[in-house]
């Protein structure tokens, strides 16, 4: 008998959750924590932290460590190195839903963190490594684009992907390399029906040389799922439904991308379909919703090959 790891999806002996690689990967240890909260103290949890913890969103989210003997996940008030995210009665499957979207990102090449998935009472919860904390728990300088246009929080669907170009461009150390990333993770969403990319989910920070550089991608879910035909939260071109390759190629343009290099990222984004769908059968979505997501991204992938291809 076998399953798939909470990590990577692999082939795995039943009786084991993580391979001993990617247990190490997010952990550490191969040996994988146990959660020492009840699912019902973890809602509580998640209402005390709003407003005392730096992890924004509507999504309830938690900060953790790992206890010194590896053998536990525990609450974090103060310099958590994990975030978990349980399940929510609003958005079924939402955990599987963020797992299966990180994956996706990996596979087609922008850059995201560590991550898993855990057993949690009746269920499975999202865990990622946070890369905003130094090995001694310290907060990394990081600033979202709400933040970098002085702009409220609830201003953060007030945006266009050409606005983050902008960003990018005034803040950037070396604005070509960020601007082909940025790109690469709009292309990226689009494709997996992430409606809810706003200005708050996009941030840069500053690395140990002083190089001001795009974080990596994170908050990753396909809202299609569960909010059918829900658009861009930051169109491109002025459209937020019904992109083709010639939108992505108008806005690679806007950012100053050559075509040559736009049309890779867009070629490589349809080339990993036959994977992606691999990838979207061995997770753990109700099969309804992985239909659903395998048809979104067939579709999506034929509107931006080249015709004739």
């Amino acid at each position: 008998m076998t399953t798939h790891c909470y990590a990577c999806l692999g082939e795995l002996e039943t009786g084991h959750d993580y391979h001993p690689k990617c247990a190490k990967s997010l952990f550490g240890s191969t040996i994988i924590p146990r959660l020492d909260v009840e699912l019902g103290k973890l809602h509580a949890a998640a209402l005390a932290m709003i407003g005392k913890t730096s992890i924004s969103g509507v999504q309830k989210k938690i900060s953790v460590n790992v206890s010194a003997d590896r053998l536990m996940l525990q609450i974090a008030s103060e310099r958590g190195f994990y975030i978990l995210k349980p399940p929510t009665d609003t958005y079924p499957s939402l955990p599987e839903n963020e797992h299966i979207a990180m994956l996706l990102a990996r596979l087609s090449k922008v850059n995201v963190g560590e991550f898993g998935l855990i057993r949690i009472e009746d269920g499975l919860a999202f865990l990622t490594k946070r890369f905003d904390r130094t090995d001694d728990g310290r907060k990394r300088h990081q600033e979202d684009f709400c933040q970098l246009e002085s702009l409220s929080p609830s201003e953060k669907y007030n945006g266009s992907g050409e606005l983050c170009a902008r960003i990018i461009k005034r803040f950037a150390s070396e604005p070509g390399i960020e601007l082909l990333k940025l790109f690469k993770q709009l292309v990226f969403s689009w494709w997996i029906g992430n409606g809810d990319l706003h200005l708050k989910n996009l941030s840069i920070t500053v690395d140990h040389e002083g190089i001001v550089k795009l974080t990596p991608a994170y908050d990753l879910v396909s809202t299609q799922l569960v909010m059918v035909g829900d658009p861009l939260a930051l169109p491109i071109g002025g459209r937020n439904r019904k992109l083709q390759r010639t939108t992505w190629m108008k806005f690679a343009m806007y950012c100053g991308i050559g075509d040559k290099a736009a049309s890779r990222v867009l070629d490589r984004q349809a080339s990993v379909l036959s994977k992606a769908h691999q990838l979207i059968d061995n997770c753990f979505l109700p099969t309804p919703m992985k239909e659903e997501l395998k048809n979104l991204t067939t579709e999506r992938t034929e509107s931006i090959v080249i015709v004739g291809e």
